[in-house]
């Protein structure tokens, strides 16, 4: 069983590289990208990933009140 995990930052170069890097374990798996708060709730919503990597810093929502709605 893979570990399913969502990515959310604004730095679509950086959420690539996590990407690959994941890509590389057997037990891992990317199921979705965000680029700012609001997709990230979506996403999550959507996809139920055990663990979302979030950005803190993200345009329009932040990280901090998208993780709060989130757990929420």
């Amino acid at each position: 069983m893979s570990i399913r995990i969502a990515l959310a930052d604004d730095h679509k170069v950086l959420r690539h590289g996590l990407s690959e890097a994941f890509a590389n374990e057997a037990d891992m798996d990317v199921v979705g990208q965000a680029e700012n708060g609001h997709e990230i709730i979506e996403l999550a919503r959507k996809l139920n990933p055990d663990i979302i990597i979030m950005d803190i810093a993200m345009p329009g929502l932040n990280g901090i009140e998208a993780t709060r709605q989130i757990v929420k």
